[in-house]
């Protein structure tokens, strides 16, 4: 599959919204364990709240990635069928 294939099927509203959804319920776990005593406290800084993005955006990344050549073995196997 080529990058701009790729892309296509990323953005896709399947993939997007199931990603979203374990980027929210992963993310927030992350977040609470890694920055809980700052969110809790109030004493976010600006570092604290790149990371806390951060922390949402890798789980999205990887569910994207992991459902797209999911998707690409599953389609391989049925055209070699």
């Amino acid at each position: 599959m080529q990058i701009n294939e790729f892309i296509k099927a990323a953005l896709l509203n399947e993939y997007v919204f199931m990603a979203l959804k374990i980027s929210l319920i992963v993310g927030s776990i992350l977040a609470l364990i890694n920055h809980g005593d700052t969110i809790f406290e109030g004493t976010l800084t600006l570092g604290n709240v790149c990371q806390i993005i951060l922390t949402f955006l890798v789980p999205y990344c990887v569910s994207t990635y992991s459902s797209i050549k999911a998707i690409q073995r599953h389609n391989r196997k049925v055209s070699n069928a």
